[in-house]
């Protein structure tokens, strides 16, 4: 069940990169991005990577990683992983989960939660997304 909404971002991506695919899959496509927003009411800079595979119906597989960090110093580190499709306009939308790590006190609320985001990207490479609680 979505629970509440925990943050959310809006930022732009700064690298992007196609690796050859392992074993006979497909390539990937490696994605870099910063983004401001705020997670648990915290203001946060977030830098973050992903890798996306395209499979055999179009759509996209993909895992990620990052850390953020708020203007006070508190930081966290993230790992997740979603599926993503192209949109009309010539970018993508991507549904996944994420889990953080953190012994920031800012983000203490954080601990044993998964979260559920949304990403979209436009074809300029600016992205925002979103991220609520799963219970």
């Amino acid at each position: 069940m979505l629970g509440d909404q925990l943050g959310s971002e809006e930022g732009r991506t700064t690298v992007r990169r196609v690796v050859a695919g392992d074993h006979g899959l497909s390539p990937t496509v490696e994605t870099s991005f910063e983004a401001d927003g705020q997670l648990l009411g915290v203001p946060v800079h977030d830098i973050g990577s992903y890798s996306g595979r395209m499979r055999a119906d179009g759509t996209l597989a993909g895992i990620g990683q990052g850390v953020l960090m708020s203007p006070g110093g508190a930081h966290a580190t993230w790992s997740g992983q979603g599926v993503g499709q192209f949109t009309e306009s010539g970018g993508t939308s991507w549904r996944g989960s994420l889990v953080y790590e953190s012994a920031s006190p800012e983000f203490a609320a954080l601990k044993g939660v998964a979260g559920l985001f949304e990403w979209e990207v436009e074809a300029d490479g600016s992205a925002h997304g979103k991220l609520w609680a799963w219970k």
